[in-house]
């Protein structure tokens, strides 16, 4: 490292960590840390500051797309509930996989990356009105997840063996005013369903694991994720039938990178300054993000502690398979599947969730789709 380069480094530590510090201090987020009872408008506020950074990171994609792809969100007037007809398109061309990432922006909780490893995303489209009803992104799962992994024996040395057949939910969420209408139960619904595991197992068939570089069955035994706000209200009670689909397996600690992005352009030019060049994209290892503020927080001194959030998050197991413990524990090979028909799943949707609430809610009629618009632009115009 040159004599110029290691004195923009020394500089930008010392304003980079100075300015953590003074966030820490005074961030919503902090002031939220061991609240008994926190609202859910209180948790969305501690969000605010990286949605925002992320919009004007991205406000010149944004707009663009907007102009384009405007037709495809709804208001309340383009539609008719009772006629609503989901259908479930895997991303795959770039129209799809623009319009995957405009929508995924209208959330509180920001995405900050394409998603990681095995991926699989879905428009959910209204074919009825030809609307998106909203979205479903599927990924690889974390390796370590205390919910989840004390669930399950694992056989000695084979924990990454099990748990790289199963995906993280990463994205699944119902847009205005399919969201008023319970649309997120629907897609949640969605997730659980064959169409899905056939995607995944046509994708992944024959594919060898880019980091270690072997084959895993192209089994999808399991889905697990967990909820934007504390206890969730869109996977409890999530029964088809008489079975439970979405599993409660307690809460996570609180731990995450959400609250440091908007020092995260920061922290990417530290850590290139410092380690070089970093790897991007698929191959680059698990939680590419999450490495980059790892590594700053390091090289800034500054404790791993300012990684808790002290915002717990539910978690969830999606059960694929009827045998998921002698399977995951290797009892056996054989996983032996639930049958959820896509068509069936969205029936039960419909009768269960669609039409009882349509007796009693009335904000989906008044939703226009300028809203949406407008929530994705800083300055208010397009």
């Amino acid at each position: 490292m040159s004599a110029a380069v290691s004195e923009e480094v020394e500089v930008l530590v010392a304003t980079l960590r100075e300015a953590i510090l003074s966030y820490y201090k005074s961030s919503e987020v902090m002031k939220l840390g061991g609240k008994g009872s926190v609202s859910k408008a209180q948790l969305r506020q501690a969000h605010a500051a990286a949605r925002t950074w992320l919009l004007r990171r991205d406000k010149k994609w944004i707009e663009q797309r907007l102009r384009r792809y405007k037709p495809y969100f709804a208001s309340g007037e383009e539609i008719e509930p009772t006629r609503i007809q989901p259908q479930l398109i895997e991303v795959r061309e770039k129209w799809q996989r623009d319009l995957f990432r405009l929508a995924r922006y209208f959330w509180s909780v920001p995405s900050f990356s394409g998603g990681f490893g095995r991926r699989l995303r879905f428009l959910i489209l209204d074919q009825a009105h030809n609307k998106l009803i909203g979205l479903l992104g599927l990924q690889s799962p974390p390796l370590d997840l205390a919910a989840r992994d004390t669930r399950f024996r694992y056989p000695e040395g084979r924990k990454s063996y099990y748990i790289n057949q199963t995906l993280d939910i990463s994205t699944l969420g119902a847009l205005p005013p399919y969201n008023f209408l319970l649309g997120g139960k629907l897609i949640a619904y969605i997730a659980a369903s064959n169409e899905v595991r056939e995607a995944y197992q046509k994708k992944y068939a024959h594919a060898l694991t880019q980091m270690e570089n072997r084959f895993i069955p192209a089994h999808l035994v399991a889905l697990t994720t967990t909820s934007a706000f504390g206890r969730s209200s869109l996977y409890n009670r999530l029964y088809y039938s008489k079975v439970l689909l979405a599993e409660s397996l307690g809460f996570t600690q609180g731990y995450g990178i959400f609250h440091l992005m908007p020092f995260y352009d920061e922290m990417v030019k530290l850590v290139e300054k410092t380690y070089g060049k970093r790897q991007t994209g698929y191959g680059s290892g698990p939680r590419p993000a999450w490495q980059v503020v790892d590594k700053a927080l390091r090289q800034l001194k500054l404790p791993e502690s300012i990684m808790r959030h002290s915002i717990p998050r539910e978690v969830f197991l999606f059960r694929l398979i009827e045998n998921l413990e002698d399977y995951m524990e290797g009892r056996t090979d054989r996983p032996i599947y639930r049958h959820l028909p896509f068509a069936e799943l969205v029936d039960y949707w419909r009768t269960r969730w669609l039409l009882p609430r349509l007796s009693r809610e009335e904000r989906w009629k008044s939703w226009q789709k300028e809203e949406f618009i407008q929530s994705l632009l800083l300055d208010g115009t397009l």
